[in-house]
């Protein structure tokens, strides 16, 4: 008996929508950010730079 075999109608049907909802998202390419930054993505790092100078902010 497998996990999904103990869940509701309910829980399958909302999990099979999550899925097909994901593949949409995958399928789907990302906009390109115009005049955006060069390099790693500042907002991931929990810094910005500019000039050399690290600002938290």
């Amino acid at each position: 008996m497998t996990d999904t075999d103990k869940l509701p109608p309910e829980a399958l049907r909302a999990l099979e929508e999550a899925a097909a909802r994901r593949r949409a998202a995958q399928d789907t390419p990302l906009p390109t950010e115009l005049g955006g930054r060069d390099g790693p993505e500042p907002v991931r790092y929990g810094d910005w730079e500019r000039k050399g100078i690290a600002v938290d902010f």
